[in-house]
């Protein structure tokens, strides 16, 4: 009995006392720790933070200078030019675009749509003097390449500068709005650089999904120039007469689309059945790479010049405007062509057929404008 209580005792001083007497120094350290968590916590956090948006600013670096270095690469490989185009390069990187004021919202359209064509022009006549033995096909490579570059430079030098500021001055919620967001930042960098390599090469990319839709249908068709960097083919579909727009290919265009919809429509005096137009739309996470769905609406992207022009027009002549949509993420847009996507071109043309079916009849015309970047497409 006495061994019993003696052990019991034992257990009980090393229960209350695990570290024997020098159990005050765990105790003084937990103080310590407390009272510098307490008036230095909020300065731990903001350096580990610092630390983190440094490692991804090294990481945005490095992709922004090898994006530089594939651009000048292919410029050399292509142009032939007799002089380095690295300087150009460089200079061509920094190029920005001011949006028209809209103070007063009359006319703004136009005004967006004569700085984009400027912005344009110098882009391609730029590219010529860099690369002057390049053709039509691979001037529009070479711009789209740089643009791609001209991004990735953007991207990183707005992080360097929120990094910098945060150092600076020690700001907790600079450093953390950053911090949030360089999960999304880092998916787009990744992906321009991918699109870039993809223009450099010439490969399709997900975003040219509506001009493949387009080129499909057009196929042993002839075709005829309907627009800047547009073309249009009149396909039979179905008992219907069906006028298939598309950017001008294989060189990496967009064309405007809203022109071309436009003097269709006007060409026919505005007896258009319908409209009905095909692009590549971001998905949301969860849904599969490929999907097709349907709607109503103007699908294009961009600055929204084209997209107000075709509006104008349906609201004109009160025509019925449909949309299908090929469902992918940021990363998909810009990359090469994923064979999932390649795969849905033909259910979405199934799906045109039909949407054409069920909302007008035999002998009607339609308007099916695939939109998207015809890199690779011809």
């Amino acid at each position: 009995m006495n061994e019993l209580a003696a052990m019991t005792a034992l257990q009980n001083q090393i229960m209350q006392e695990p570290f024997g007497e020098y159990s005050w120094i765990l105790n003084v350290l937990i103080y310590v720790f407390f009272f510098v968590f307490m008036f230095y916590g909020q300065k731990i956090n903001t350096y580990i933070m610092l630390r983190e948006v440094e490692g991804s600013l090294y990481k945005l670096k490095y992709i922004r200078d090898d994006g530089r270095k594939i651009a000048v690469e292919t410029i050399k490989e292509i142009g032939k030019s007799q002089t380095d185009p690295t300087v150009r390069v460089d200079r061509f990187l920094e190029y920005f675009t001011i949006s028209p004021q809209s103070l007063d919202p009359a006319g703004l359209v136009w005004k967006l749509e004569h700085v984009l064509d400027v912005r344009e022009n110098r882009f391609k006549d730029e590219v010529k003097l860099m690369a002057p033995a390049a053709d039509k096909t691979q001037t529009n490579n070479l711009e789209n390449t740089l643009e791609a570059a001209m991004a990735l430079n953007y991207i990183y030098k707005v992080i360097r500068h929120f990094y910098l500021l945060g150092k600076k001055t020690l700001s907790l919620y600079i450093i953390m709005q950053i911090q949030m967001i360089l999960p999304l930042i880092m998916r787009e960098a990744e992906a321009y650089a991918s699109a870039l390599k993809a223009f450099a090469y010439g490969q399709p990319i997900g975003d040219g999904a509506g001009a493949l839709v387009a080129a499909k249908l057009m196929h042993g068709q002839p075709t005829r120039k309907i627009a800047k960097d547009c073309v249009v083919a009149t396909v039979p579909i179905e008992g219907r007469t069906a006028y298939v727009i598309k950017a001008e290919g294989h060189g990496g265009n967009v064309g405007k689309p809203g022109d071309a919809t436009k003097t269709i429509i006007e060409e026919n005096e505005g007896k258009i059945a319908t409209v009905i137009m095909v692009d590549a739309a971001l998905k949301l996470e969860g849904e599969d790479v490929g999907d097709i769905a349907e709607g109503v609406g103007a699908a294009i992207g961009g600055p929204g010049v084209d997209q107000f022009k075709i509006e104008e027009t349906i609201l004109k002549y009160r025509i019925p405007i449909h949309a299908v949509i090929i469902k992918e993420d940021i990363g998909d847009a810009v990359s090469p062509l994923r064979k999932e996507i390649f795969d849905s071109v033909d259910t979405a043309i199934e799906r045109i057929k039909q949407v054409i079916l069920e909302k007008t009849k035999e002998g009607d015309k339609v308007i099916i404008a695939g939109v998207g970047n015809t890199i690779g497409i011809g």
